[in-house]
């Protein structure tokens, strides 16, 4: 199953921090990580699973695929800048949000445009995002609620 973590390019330690936590909790679930690749949470997130031996995708904004943080196992450059935002939010069927800013919430509405599952760790305090205290947290909420054959 692919799990997609949204958040910005620059974070705080303690929400870096959270990001690896998840990354590495989604790479322990035997998980894909999807995310845009860069730097912040999307490193954060990548590191955690890359450490716990998972496998990281990286939507990237730029054509060449540069912009790709060390962590990514599979590096999908798109050229489509802010626009491939919707394609990061297209490969999973649960998006987790933690931190970010204007990117995060044009992701986020993707996400309800597309029916998907929103959980937010001190992001976008909105409608619809499932509100989650910490990575663990994310990862209990989404095996409850995902049916088994979708694992």
């Amino acid at each position: 199953m692919n799990i997609s973590v949204i958040g910005g390019s620059t974070c705080s330690k303690k929400d870096y921090k959270i990001a690896k936590e998840l990354g590495s909790l989604i790479a322990k679930e035997g998980w894909t990580l999807i995310c845009g690749g860069r730097s912040g949470i999307m490193e954060a997130a990548c590191r955690g699973a890359k450490e716990a031996g998972g496998t990281t995708v990286a939507i990237l904004p730029s054509a060449d695929g540069k912009d790709a943080n060390r962590y990514v196992d599979v590096k999908i450059p798109t050229g489509l800048g802010y626009a491939r935002n919707v394609l990061v939010v297209r490969a999973s069927k649960i998006i987790i949000a933690v931190s970010g800013k204007y990117g995060t919430l044009s992701e986020i509405a993707f996400a309800f445009n597309e029916g998907r599952t929103v959980l937010g760790i001190n992001t976008w305090g909105i409608k619809g995002v499932v509100k989650v205290k910490n990575a663990e947290t994310a990862i209990q909420y989404i095996k409850s609620k995902i049916p088994q054959e979708a694992k």
